[in-house]
């Protein structure tokens, strides 16, 4: 693939840091950004032939397939727009828009035009979640009733992000995006999300936006996801989810606590992981930082999806249902009441009640519980499915 990368900031690096690494196939070709010392320093440092400050000189290069979207939440829009025009597949960065209005003209701009339209939701790619999602399908740990998911830090690298209007909020949009959509994997893209409790607050910083968020989003089949948000974490980035089914239990730690920690006096300097705030003491570095967030494993279904013309994991409709939970969350914070997720176009089951499967013991009787005892006698605890009545059983 021959790639535009619309921006040259902190992700557009990552980006960057992937592509070299994963397919060993794939070409930036040019490099935008609004200014134009970025714009080469980002070219200079991958090698890059062509930057450019013009949107769509990069967008309409004559050598890009693909135009690969890491500009701030406000200008989304605007250059999936211009990709449309030019009918230029597009791949687009997290949050698809700053709310769900923008994300459906978004959806549609890619969908009337007829070209491909990614979102690059990286950690919903990370190894672990990958393994996790495979497990859940096989039905490992039965059927999911709880996904929750935390993405925690000290706060974004960019003024942007800090601006309420550019952003579309603070760190529930930010960190928000990855949690939900990390639980509609987990408990399944088919499911449609009901409604939305959410706390959100801002506890530390100056700022119009809210820098810590705690919800609850309901799914049609029963389950339910939860997300923890914060910009005012403080020891460096902290992602952790954990998925529990009738079944069974997945916890994962993506990151600071990953089984690699380093203590030093603080002799040398350098890079440790993202949002690590200190070079010294006992540190938790990354093997392979780019790997760990999902960004080879993300490119690498985006550009087999186009040259297999299928639909890649995570699509921009993804990104439009995600907007929309995430607003149901901001109007929850607001009403401190449970939200409705308002969703113009439901492409997934149509679940009218949630599936409480029991489990039959015997022909009278449903089972509750069944343990071995310290003294190694077995205990089942029943329900009469006639009378309702709760007893149990014991057997040496």
């Amino acid at each position: 693939m021959k790639i535009a990368m619309l921006g040259s900031g902190f992700i557009a690096r990552f980006y960057a840091e992937s592509l070299h690494a994963q397919r060993r196939k794939d070409e930036l070709v040019t490099v935008y950004s609004r200014d134009i010392k970025n714009a080469k320093r980002l070219a200079d440092d991958y090698g890059v032939a062509h930057h450019t400050d013009s949107m769509q000189a990069a967008i309409e290069h004559p050598q890009v397939e693909v135009v690969l979207i890491a500009l701030p939440n406000d200008l989304h829009e605007l250059a999936v727009t211009q990709c449309a025009l030019a009918k230029k597949h597009v791949i687009c960065t997290k949050p698809l828009g700053r709310n769900a209005k923008e994300a459906k003209r978004m959806l549609d701009s890619v969908e009337t035009a007829g070209i491909f339209g990614g979102y690059l939701e990286d950690l919903c790619y990370t190894p672990k979640f990958l393994k996790s999602v495979e497990s859940i399908r096989k039905g490992t740990i039965g059927r999911v009733l709880w996904a929750k998911s935390r993405e925690t830090h000290p706060g974004p690298h960019s003024a942007w992000f800090w601006d309420k209007e550019k952003s579309g909020g603070g760190a529930l949009i930010d960190l928000g995006c990855h949690c939900v959509e990390i639980s509609r994997n987990f408990i399944g893209k088919n499911i449609r999300p009901l409604e939305v409790m959410c706390w959100a607050d801002t506890q530390v910083h100056p700022i119009e936006a809210e820098d810590h968020a705690i919800g609850l989003v309901k799914y049609a089949n029963g389950a339910i996801g939860q997300f923890e948000v914060s910009w005012a974490f403080r020891g460096g980035m902290d992602l952790r989810d954990e998925v529990m089914g009738t079944e069974g239990t997945i916890w994962i730690n993506s990151f600071l606590r990953t089984g690699f920690e380093m203590f030093t006096t603080g002799m040398g300097s350098g890079y440790v992981a993202e949002k690590a705030e200190v070079n010294k003491g006992w540190l938790f570095p990354v093997g392979d930082e780019a790997h760990e967030l999902g960004y080879p494993n993300m490119f690498t279904d985006m550009f087999s999806a186009i040259e297999e013309n299928r639909q890649p994991q995570e699509t921009f409709y993804d990104g439009y249902v995600v907007n929309a939970i995430l607003d149901a969350a901001y109007a929850s914070a607001k009403s401190k009441l449970w939200e409705p997720v308002l969703l113009e176009d439901w492409r997934g089951d149509e679940i009218t009640e949630a599936q409480n499967e029991l489990t039959t013991y015997d022909a009278d009787h449903y089972l509750i519980k069944e343990e071995k005892l310290p003294n190694g006698d077995t205990k089942v605890i029943l329900k009469n499915k006639l009378t309702g009545e709760v007893s149990q059983r014991i057997f040496r």
